[in-house]
């Protein structure tokens, strides 16, 4: 639902709540620089869920709120409401409570006046959640997914080249998604433009062979065509930009594939942040300093890309505790017969 069309159905008078609702929505988001589309339309089911709180759990008829209503108690209720009666995660609860939190920063520049209301709703903090594993593929697991996709098709094609891309250049699946033609540089070095969090573009090289699986994809679909520039690289049978779930079925239908043939490690659960994940293992394994590897994935912070380091150091752990053999009681020397190092070690 556009977002000056989520009060029209309650409305009589528009109130305060609702005008800067409605401008933060259609006016705010939109303008800001590197607002995604996604963040914007989760922003705006995250507001309608929680008119329909006040309306069915606390008798707030949406027409009737007002700034003053939407109080910390009130964002408090919504809060434990979506845990308890909606059986929500910490990770949903945190994503509604986020688009809340940004009205109410926009809200203190716009009206001072709301600045002492806003502050304590901001106070609200984030739940905890637990960190989940980091979940990577080992290279040959890698190799034999990506030797899936029946090239000699051209939806083939268009599949290798999407989850060589994915891996090769650790994107983030709406960064891939989001690939303009104009976005490719065809030189030597094949280049892409990928557009990540907050609006901020970065260059990726492709390595040699992705780059030329890239090239004859864009010429034999005719991309390379300067008519071409602003199209979507990839596009589904029905000739519209690849969604987020679009590229999940796609690699999920290969992982699939590559399970029935007997690559290993492989899960039905695999998603296509496990492509990122690898890639950026994979070159901590070579390794790849991190300040690179960071530069690569398109982190603003080198603290997150340490989490690589971190998940390597338990991965050898566990590998050295694995191969490692406690040698048995009858294989311990007898220190105790041995007077020189006793008397060696008193004298210490």
């Amino acid at each position: 639902m556009p977002a000056h069309m989520l009060f029209r159905r309650y409305a009589m008078k528009e109130t305060d709540f609702a005008r800067y609702l409605t401008q933060f929505l259609a006016v705010y988001l939109p303008g800001q620089v590197g607002s995604k589309r996604n963040t914007q339309l989760a922003y705006r089911d995250s507001f309608s869920l929680f008119l329909r709180y006040c309306r069915d759990q606390e008798s707030l008829l949406p027409e009737k709120m007002t700034i003053a209503n939407v109080n910390r108690e009130l964002i408090l209720r919504f809060l434990q409401w979506l845990e308890e009666e909606r059986n929500c995660k910490a990770s949903t609860r945190n994503q509604r409570l986020a688009a809340i939190h940004s009205f109410f920063s926009f809200l203190m520049v716009e009206e001072p006046q709301y600045i002492q209301q806003s502050q304590k709703i901001l106070a609200i903090p984030m739940k905890k959640m637990d960190t989940p594993p980091l979940m990577y593929l080992p290279l040959d697991s890698i190799k034999g997914l990506l030797e899936q996709p029946d090239r000699r098709t051209i939806q083939g094609k268009r599949d290798a080249v999407l989850l060589s891309l994915l891996y090769d250049t650790g994107a983030r699946v709406q960064e891939l998604v989001d690939l303009k033609v104009c976005d490719v540089v065809l030189n030597d070095t094949v280049t892409i433009t990928l557009t990540g969090k907050g609006g901020k573009s970065r260059i990726v090289p492709v390595m040699k062979p992705t780059g030329e699986l890239l090239k004859q994809y864009m010429e034999g679909s005719g991309l390379t065509l300067p008519v071409y520039g602003r199209s979507p690289l990839f596009t589904n049978r029905s000739n519209k930009p690849l969604t987020q779930a679009g590229v999940t079925y796609i690699l999920k239908k290969y992982a699939a594939q590559a399970q029935a043939v007997g690559i290993k490690d492989i899960s039905e659960e695999i998603t296509p942040h496990w492509l990122r994940h690898s890639k950026a293992m994979h070159l901590l394994q070579s390794g790849v300093n991190l300040v690179y590897i960071r530069d690569l994935l398109g982190h603003s912070d080198i603290s997150t890309t340490e989490i690589y380091a971190r998940a390597d150091e338990k991965m050898k752990r566990k590998a050295l505790m694995e191969a490692y053999e406690s040698p048995s009681s009858e294989e311990l020397p007898a220190w105790k017969k041995d007077k020189d190092l006793l008397d060696w070690l008193k004298s210490l």
